[in-house]
């Protein structure tokens, strides 16, 4: 029981930065219907620019690097959609859905020719776990389980207590009313892209403190994130969220009873088995079910 104890808590940190980044592609699709898979390579240029900004260059501190690495990569996402996205809108979703593979290999690209494709890590200093009955915690992975539940408890916040938040939940249900209501649905668009970047920096900065920094992480991250999206509903945030808490904690039990080698093909059979045989997912409707199954 001691090693379910310690996988299960390894479960949930995991989990926590799979939902953030699954955030982003929900609230995306729940507006332009329409899977961004460049998400996840996003992610990992957030992640490269918290690690240019507080190891390789800059070196500010890590809390500083890791904020204006959320700004930049929001300012990343939000110029993607008005450059590779806004053009193609009313484009048949197939031409979106290859612009959006486009725009991942771009930025895989671009961050190997800057970085270079050798592994990189932060070498955070040895700090001393804490043991709290039979598990044991490291403070990084505190603080990465801390920061991921502030962040979707601000984002809660915002999609129900602001203007904004209501001008996304309008658009999202209904983008002729809402622009016939005074609402700009562009910038809602553009704001979300931006939440959902900003979001996914961070989940990439938490994912590259807790292991380590590579080009090729934003397709593991895009694969996992969307395997919660379908498994929580697509279109809902809230599926998002809790569709990244199993997929972490299912992952992380997972290596209980196989080699952890295979660890990250858990989600692949997640995916594969929710299309076969739930493709709505957990709080998904049956109209959103269709598109996966066409």
């Amino acid at each position: 029981m001691d090693i379910f104890a310690q996988l299960l808590v390894n479960g949930l940190i995991a989990g926590g930065t799979y939902a953030l980044a699954a955030i982003g592609y929900s609230m995306v699709y729940s507006i332009l219907k329409f899977i961004n898979f460049a998400h996840g390579s996003i992610a990992m240029v957030g992640a490269y620019i918290t690690f240019f900004l507080a190891i390789q260059s800059l070196h500010l501190p890590l809390p500083a690097a890791f904020f204006l690495s959320m700004l930049l990569t929001a300012l990343l996402g939000i110029s993607v959609e008005r450059i590779a996205y806004r053009p193609l809108r009313r484009a048949p979703k197939l031409a979106t859905l290859t612009t959006a593979i486009a725009v991942s290999f771009v930025l895989d690209a671009a961050v190997m020719i800057l970085m270079g494709a050798d592994i990189k890590t932060f070498s955070l200093p040895v700090m001393q776990g804490y043991s709290i009955g039979p598990v044991l915690i490291t403070p990084v992975q505190i603080i990465i389980i801390g920061a991921s539940l502030l962040f979707m408890l601000l984002l809660y916040i915002l999609l129900t207590r602001t203007k904004l938040g209501k001008a996304i939940r309008a658009v999202a249900d209904d983008p002729s009313l809402a622009e016939a209501s005074g609402i700009n649905a562009n910038v809602v668009i553009a704001a979300v892209f931006g939440i959902g970047s900003a979001l996914a920096a961070a989940a990439g900065s938490l994912i590259g403190l807790d292991t380590n920094l590579q080009p090729t992480m934003g397709f593991l991250i895009t694969i996992k994130a969307f395997a919660a999206v379908v498994l929580g509903g697509l279109g809902s945030v809230y599926g998002a969220i809790v569709g990244g808490f199993i997929i972490g904690i299912v992952e992380n039990l997972g290596v209980w009873v196989i080699p952890p080698v295979w660890k990250d093909t858990i989600a692949y059979g997640i995916l594969i088995l929710v299309l076969f045989v739930w493709p709505a997912g957990l709080f998904g409707s049956v109209e959103e079910a269709g598109v996966l199954q066409q």
